[in-house]
């Protein structure tokens, strides 16, 4: 990503960031230079998009073909009363051009598949899966793969979240197929059925934006190789330890190339 010279105006909105060791003028260039692919903007990809902005990424891609319903304001903080019945990606445009009007935000009103999803992510230095089911969440582990393009998962139902990272520019860094099989359920459960509590996609939409920034600016860290879990109902966090399936249909062939 080519790196852009900060403005006075940018020096000062994000002071806070600068003075971080970690982070500082370079690291936050990087950001202004990045581009960051969120599929979905429900629960998840809500706060995890104004993370993002607020923090200076220079360039958000937002995807999603869904509507605003009334029952999404529960939790799907990026949106308001008065965008109900917009697409969501119009509505979270609006919002993050509130938040912070340097950071360009491109709208996908579509369900990203084939080609024009390779290319999504292809186009992007860090992908944030924000979906609500396993057969995207596959396809969008499956490009990002291919396009060796880092990937920051998460999910979340009644109290129960969770979080992984992805690192296909590792060749030690299994993907989401090493830790989920295609086979099987095609949903962790829709929300409408099962019910969320509203700070949990709080929570775990921010740990994926916080991923996501230390990657962007190569700060490490990242929890490859592990699940991190939450019980909301006792605040329990339990880390789960796995490696790369050396059979993995998806990314062990790219590995051996």
């Amino acid at each position: 990503m080519p790196e852009l010279d900060l403005s006075d105006d940018e020096l000062l909105r994000y002071s806070r960031h600068i003075l971080l060791d970690e982070i500082g003028i370079e690291g936050q260039t990087r950001l202004a230079s990045a581009t960051a692919l969120i599929v979905g903007l429900g629960g998840l990809g809500s706060p995890a998009a104004l993370y993002l902005a607020s923090a200076g990424v220079g360039r958000l891609v937002l995807a999603d073909a869904d509507k605003v319903e009334l029952s999404n304001l529960q939790r799907q903080i990026v949106h308001r009363q008065d965008t109900v019945g917009q697409l969501k990606v119009d509505s979270a445009r609006q919002t993050l051009a509130g938040a912070n009007s340097l950071v360009e935000v491109v709208a996908l009103p579509e369900r990203l598949a084939g080609d024009a999803l390779h290319a999504a992510v292809a186009s992007a230095d860090v992908v944030l899966d924000c979906s609500d089911n396993f057969p995207t969440r596959h396809a969008v582990n499956r490009a990002c793969v291919a396009t060796a393009t880092p990937l920051v998962s998460g999910a979340a139902v009644r109290f129960d979240g969770q979080f992984a990272v992805f690192d296909p520019r590792q060749a030690d860094s299994p993907c989401y197929r090493c830790l989920f099989a295609e086979e099987g359920d095609v949903s962790d459960g829709p929300c409408a059925t099962f019910g969320v509590f509203a700070p949990l996609v709080g929570i775990i939409g921010a740990m994926q934006a916080a991923e996501a920034l230390k990657l962007l600016i190569g700060m490490g860290g990242a929890p490859l190789g592990r699940l991190l879990t939450l019980d909301l109902r006792s605040h329990e966090w339990r880390s789960l330890r796995f490696a790369k399936d050396p059979a993995c249909p998806v990314c062990a062939q790219l590995a051996s190339l």
